[in-house]
């Protein structure tokens, strides 16, 4: 163990007495648009092609993949299909190379957007109660990412990434961490944790984020620490794909992939 080590606060993540400025449930039977922008990056694709494939089902959300489902960005993003949800939309006029999440080199706006500022939480905890998906195509993810009306301001506060490949029958490995995309003040800092059980059941995964630090709760178990400044809104990212496979194909005898997610809430800071 390190000096740094022995100073981290290992601590479980209590919420006792605090009161959450978003405490989403899915209970209403319609998706409130008013927090969820249903599509994923539409300004490198269009509305059309990212829309959500979703459905409410008692006390969850179902983000779903199914055989009609098309990839999101054939153009930028190959044969990657997805179903998800944001809270928040900023890119620039058709052409321009000012957008969310800049993936890969070479990317320009293909539909101008409607910018949204929906739910940009700043420091606090935000946490997802979801489950897995266990198939090798699959990976389901929460992420939440800078707003970016300013392109430095993109870093990504991974809070849980996990492939169906990364599944067996005793449990699974789950990514967290924090990743710079292009946020020349922040180093890459991510790792997959093991977590014992049968991640297709529902689990918690949470940070608690404060100017100095950002801590990863499975369960309320810590699990890590990052010891970074991000100072900016994100936006919550709520995500489903389907990555392609080597030969082309697609195992249509397993569709629909279904995230199921009971739960999303955040808390103000202290």
């Amino acid at each position: 163990m390190t000096d740094d080590d022995a100073t981290l606060d290992m601590s479980p993540l209590d919420l006792d007495g605090r009161e959450p400025d978003l405490d989403e449930r899915f209970g209403e039977g319609v998706l409130d648009e008013k927090l969820w922008w249903p599509h994923y990056l539409p300004h490198w694709s269009s509305r059309a092609r990212t829309a959500a494939r979703y459905s409410i089902a008692p006390d969850a959300l179902e983000l779903f993949i199914d055989a009609y489902t098309a990839p999101w960005s054939p153009e930028f993003d190959g044969d990657v299909r997805v179903s998800h949800l944001q809270t928040g939309q900023f890119s620039g006029e058709r052409g321009s190379r000012i957008g969310q999440h800049r993936f890969r080199d070479g990317l320009a706006v293909r539909e101008e957007q409607p910018q949204r500022r929906l739910h940009l939480p700043r420091f606090g905890v935000i946490e997802v109660r979801m489950a897995a998906v266990r198939h090798p195509d699959a990976m389901v993810a929460f992420w939440p990412i800078g707003f970016e009306d300013q392109p430095e301001n993109s870093g990504e506060i991974c809070i849980a990434e996990i492939f169906g490949s990364d599944l067996d029958d005793a449990g699974g490995w789950v990514g967290v961490g924090v990743k710079r995309q292009h946020d020349p003040r922040l180093r890459d800092d991510f790792e997959k944790v093991r977590v014992e059980g049968d991640l297709t059941e529902m689990h918690d995964y949470a940070v608690e984020w404060t100017p100095d630090a950002v801590r990863f709760f499975i369960g309320h178990r810590w699990v890590k620490t990052v010891r970074q400044t991000i100072d900016y809104p994100v936006q919550l990212m709520l995500d489903l794909y389907e990555l392609p496979r080597a030969d082309g194909m697609r195992d249509i005898a397993a569709l629909p992939h279904t995230l199921r997610v009971e739960r999303v809430r955040t808390f103000p800071p202290l």
